[in-house]
């Protein structure tokens, strides 16, 4: 396995679609496990493909405390969705940066697994959360788009901040 490199707001590769995955082979096996590696390290809970620049309809995720309960997501699609709820959320692709974003507190996926198998899942809690957060990924949507143009522009400088900071 390989760790790959996190794009980076304002990347704009991060606002690119995603393209349906069609081949279910060695390769999008490969890719899955290099994003689980790549998450786990970062570390995060979650992952989409277009954030290591594979415009992929792709996502892992694993929220356990310990990192053993990893789900990959091939063209996943919402089936249904009730309830709301605010949580704060982070992203890989926005170092150090959190805001409450309001979702959905319960979802209906429908997706497959890298071998190409349909299947459903239903979810609530921070699992529901972060699927959403990455489907949001993969048509080029990202977390701070939720945001009231004042709150996003704070978050923004703030990011900006750090970077200069970082050198």
């Amino acid at each position: 396995m390989a760790k790959l490199d996190i794009l980076e707001f304002p990347d704009p590769r991060l606002r690119l679609n995603a393209l349906p995955v069609e081949a279910f082979d060695a390769a999008l096996k490969k890719l899955a496990d290099d994003m689980l590696e790549t998450m786990y390290a970062a570390p995060g809970i979650g992952l989409a493909a277009t954030q290591v620049n594979a415009p992929k309809r792709l996502l892992v995720v694993d929220v356990s405390e310990a990192h053993d309960a990893p789900l990959v997501l091939v063209n996943p699609e919402l089936l249904d969705s009730r309830g709301s709820e605010v949580c704060q959320e982070g992203c890989l692709s926005f170092p150090g940066v959190f805001a409450d974003v309001q979702r959905k507190e319960w979802v209906r996926v429908k997706a497959q697994d890298v071998s190409g198998k349909l299947f459903e899942l239903e979810t609530d809690g921070l699992l529901a959360v972060c699927i959403q957060h990455e489907m949001d990924h993969l048509v080029g949507k990202v977390f701070v788009d939720y945001l009231s143009p004042l709150k996003r522009s704070l978050l923004l400088r703030k990011l900006e901040k750090q970077r200069r900071k970082a050198g």
